[in-house]
């Protein structure tokens, strides 16, 4: 029976990652059948550009298209590094022709143009139609006598049912289409993925020393943010537990003086004795849960940040979707993130309500903060913003605030989830 339970708990196991796997894998499809499509567009243009060169027009287009080329190729390392390992760019490739002629990222970033152009738009359309296919000839049976007698039975448009054996035979087809997706979508994915992982990222010859400077950077942030934490802590138990402490200790020994000659006395002080060491241990489950929240490894981020939510004097709805989980001290960046903001919107924003969204996906947790209040934060003003920086970039992190004056004000916020 134990080893019949393992096989069933195995099998179920597998099947949840198959289509966790197919679902993360259609999602990538479709991210890249966009840069797929506006890949196929600049084609286009470089083909007018190149087709009109030597009357003059397509030199004034050059620096447009390479602009555009350098601009495309930015958001497919940013979508391929939200799916997977980062893809880190070269040095700025030039916008003029002649040094573009003979440089190395704008030949392999072309090259890219054409593999993703071609090979990229039709995998991303068969991520889309694929699932499409599959609902529409799965559930063929259950509406085929309400269709017109004429309509094409099957979606690959071959085909007409008359019966019910016919209807049967078309859902066969959506069996089909869902098995390719379980089966072959995350190959489908990987091969999308490939061109740009292989000729976008800096080749061999490409000086990465700003790449460098930029982690050593990151590593002397988080080096700092360590030392501001372990400071903050010693300061909460200085300042305030170890003073709590230690007038315990002195009423106690005041009560103890005042049994033998006031015994009512003495429980008055004791009172007070037991009132400041209640006072202590608050102050000391305080600092523990600004370390790190019990609340993390009990309910998990969603139920940590479901808390923080109904504490919150502005009302706040909270999506999380995390199917994995990810590193202790990233989750603990994104809770303390999500309490700060929130605390900055309850005391500077005027907001009516507010939102967190989290999603977490190809290895990348992205934190939503929004607020409808009314804007203009700016994170050099001292209100939480600078310390939010600060634990991001200890992840090599991202952050991007937008609050224009008269709101709304949009934080987000993105952490490799780490191991």
């Amino acid at each position: 029976m134990a080893v019949t339970g393992m096989r069933a708990e195995g099998v179920r196991g597998l099947a949840v990652r198959t289509v966790r796997a197919a679902g993360g894998a259609l999602a990538e499809l479709v991210g890249g059948l966009g840069t797929a499509a506006q890949a196929l567009a600049l084609l286009s243009l470089l083909a007018v550009t190149a087709l009109t060169a030597p009357l003059g027009v397509g030199l004034l287009l050059v620096p447009l298209a390479l602009r555009a080329l350098h601009a495309l190729a930015g958001r497919e390392r940013e979508r391929l590094g939200r799916r997977g390992p980062e893809v880190i760019a070269p040095d700025r490739p030039p916008v003029r022709l002649r040094p573009a002629l003979t440089d190395p990222t704008t030949r392999r970033e072309l090259h890219w143009l054409l593999r993703h152009g071609t090979l990229g738009l039709p995998l991303g359309l068969l991520g889309v139609l694929l699932p499409l296919s599959a609902v529409r000839d799965t559930t063929f049976p259950l509406y085929w006598r309400f269709a017109p007698k004429d309509l094409t039975a099957t979606s690959v448009g071959y085909g007409t049912a008359h019966s019910w054996a016919d209807a049967c035979a078309v859902s066969m087809f959506g069996v089909g289409s869902l098995a390719v997706i379980l089966g072959l979508s995350p190959a489908m994915a990987r091969l999308q993925a490939a061109p740009g992982r292989r000729l976008l990222a800096a080749g061999p010859d490409q000086d990465l020393s700003l790449r460098v400077a930029e982690l050593t950077a990151t590593r002397a942030a988080a080096l700092d943010a360590h030392a501001t934490e372990l400071r903050r802590i010693e300061r909460a138990l200085h300042d305030g537990t170890q003073n709590r402490l230690v007038s315990v200790t002195v009423l106690l020994g005041a009560a103890r003086r005042q049994v033998a000659r006031d015994p009512s006395r003495a429980d008055e002080i004791l009172e007070r004795a037991q009132s400041a060491a209640e006072q202590a241990l608050a102050e000391l489950r305080t600092v523990s849960r600004s370390i790190l929240p019990p609340v993390l490894g009990d309910r998990g981020l969603a139920g940590a940040l479901s808390g923080l939510a109904a504490e919150s004097p502005v009302p706040c709805r909270i999506d999380v979707d995390a199917p994995e989980r990810c590193a202790a001290s990233v989750e603990a960046t994104a809770y303390f993130v999500v309490a700060e903001a929130l605390t900055n919107v309850a005391r500077h924003s005027g907001a009516r309500r507010a939102a967190v969204t989290v999603r977490v996906r190809g290895g990348r947790l992205a934190l939503t903060v929004t607020d409808d209040g009314r804007g203009g934060a700016d994170d050099g003003g001292g209100s939480g913003l600078t310390g939010i920086r600060r634990r991001v970039a200890a992840h090599d992190g991202t952050l991007r605030l937008t609050s224009p004056v008269g709101g709304p004000t949009c934080l987000e916020v993105e952490l490799p989830c780490g191991t």
